[in-house]
């Protein structure tokens, strides 16, 4: 859900290029390997950007339909304790689905950060082979978290903690605390409180849905910065 922070880097162990890379010596066959890991790994984050659309989509589309049906229910039960009933039961399984909808997001963008540090491996592979085409790459050719950053989002600073709720599994996040608040308050409905009460104990359960949420990203990017293995660090003078 968020983006890698730069404080949290792993250590860095600087691997020496290949002889032909060392000497100049264009190998046509190194050139060869290196091309096909590009597309395969080209590949391999496309198939995740599928995967994790799906997912949204998937979590959006069973959320409309159980609005749909809570609607259709309202009506028939006039908001009593059909209704009630109903939405206890079918919001609890649309919370679920959104919680595992933003674990599974979460595993695709730690592939992906994988596959993208792979990218700029072999972009380092090919200007070892090419120096002279330094001038023609726009994403980095280096493998720590700020190298994949640059290459991910095409900008040179870490994103602003707002970027964690733009990003997709923010957004599911948000709304699948809006299904849990708003579970809540028709809980305390059910109870025949206020509105009042059930408005705060629904805002309330919002918050702390986000919070876990929050704590759980954390705790993920966390865990990918320290299993981060640097071999090409982004230079000081970059930093």
């Amino acid at each position: 859900m968020l983006e890698p922070e730069a404080a949290s880097r792993a250590a860095s162990t600087h691997v020496p290029p290949p002889a032909a890379f060392a000497s100049g010596e264009t190998s046509s066959r190194a050139l060869q390997i290196l091309t096909t890991e590009h597309w395969s790994l080209l590949s391999a984050r496309g198939l995740g950007y599928t995967e994790a659309m799906a997912r949204a989509t998937l979590f959006i589309s069973a959320l409309a339909g159980a609005v749909v049906a809570l609607a259709l229910v309202s009506q028939a039960a006039h908001f009593g304790d059909g209704f009630v009933a109903f939405a206890l039961v079918l919001l609890p399984v649309v919370y679920f689905l959104g919680v595992v909808t933003v674990a599974r997001i979460a595993q695709i963008n730690g592939e992906d950060a994988r596959w993208v540090q792979g990218l700029n491996r072999i972009r380092h592979a090919y200007l070892e082979l090419a120096p002279e085409l330094e001038p023609y790459f726009v994403a980095s050719r280096y493998d720590d978290d700020r190298g994949i950053i640059v290459s991910t989002l095409a900008r040179e600073r870490v994103p602003s903690p707002v970027q964690a709720f733009i990003a997709l599994p923010g957004l599911v996040a948000v709304v699948d605390s809006v299904v849990a608040g708003a579970a809540a308050g028709i809980a305390t409905v059910g109870l025949d409180a206020d509105t009042w009460a059930a408005l705060a104990l629904g805002g309330l359960v919002f918050v702390l849905s986000l919070a876990v949420f929050a704590a759980f990203a954390v705790r993920t990017i966390a865990a990918h910065a320290r299993t981060l293995v640097v071999r090409f660090p982004t230079p000081p003078e970059d930093t």
